[in-house]
């Protein structure tokens, strides 16, 4: 039995070498694994995966990615993003802070790191190379900085944790908040180190007028995370 498992195992891996997606790959195993220990039995196959995805807590998944979908096609990405320049844009290294936290910020409404890649990703990117930093620091910031989004609740991999495990979805997203935020700051330190060595711009202080402006377009969406934790605490509303 053993054998067969580690077999098994093999062969998966094999499959993901050859670029067969993930999902087909550990289906196709299991399958193999079944019909070779017990026999293809598709009548409880069929109810495991009805029983397996037959869950209200799971729903908040798409609804999240539908969220961030159109946050990045209503332009409110584009708020956020004003809004952080003009809060953290004057530090060495401006654009790299922005980009940190714009992704803290996008993170608690998302859930995810491929929302944040995709949709400030684009953004980040582009701005930082208009303003003289080189490439391969835009995209190593954007890509770290999101991996903040399944941290930082509302986080969809929690929401996936707490179904299987049956832990509390509140409890969790309350468990992520200081890691999450440690993380930004620790990024920070770096953007700043690598900053001040390479001479990385900055933006100007902003006036009293610009951060007030930039902070009336950006407020509803900054709002947002607060809504939702303050929300699922008081007993509002669950997180789907």
């Amino acid at each position: 039995m053993k054998t067969m498992i580690v077999v098994i195992l093999i062969c998966m891996l094999a499959l993901f070498l050859l670029k067969v997606p993930v999902y087909i790959s550990m289906a196709l195993t299991g399958c193999a694994l079944m019909a070779a220990t017990s026999g293809m039995k598709w009548g409880i196959l069929s109810q495991y995966l009805y029983t397996g995805t037959n869950s209200f807590t799971l729903l908040a998944i798409p609804l999240f990615l539908l969220a961030a979908k159109l946050m990045n096609t209503g332009g409110i990405t584009k708020r956020l993003f004003a809004f952080c320049m003009k809060v953290v844009g004057w530090l060495p290294g401006g654009l790299g802070h922005v980009n940190i936290l714009s992704s803290v910020i996008f993170a608690g409404m998302s859930g995810t790191a491929v929302s944040d890649a995709g949709g400030l990703g684009t953004i980040e990117i582009r701005a930082m190379n208009e303003n003289g930093f080189d490439n391969e620091f835009a995209c190593c910031v954007t890509a770290a900085s999101s991996t903040l989004g399944p941290i930082i609740p509302p986080s969809i991999p929690l929401v996936v944790y707490a179904t299987v495990s049956g832990a509390s979805v509140g409890a969790l997203f309350m468990a992520g908040i200081v890691p999450g935020i440690v993380m930004a700051l620790i990024m920070m330190a770096v953007v700043t180190v690598y900053a001040v060595i390479r001479k990385y711009p900055r933006t100007k202080f902003p006036t009293a007028g610009e951060f007030g402006k930039a902070l009336k377009q950006g407020f509803l969406p900054l709002m947002a995370p607060i809504i939702l934790l303050v929300g699922i605490f008081g007993g509002v509303f669950t997180p789907t």
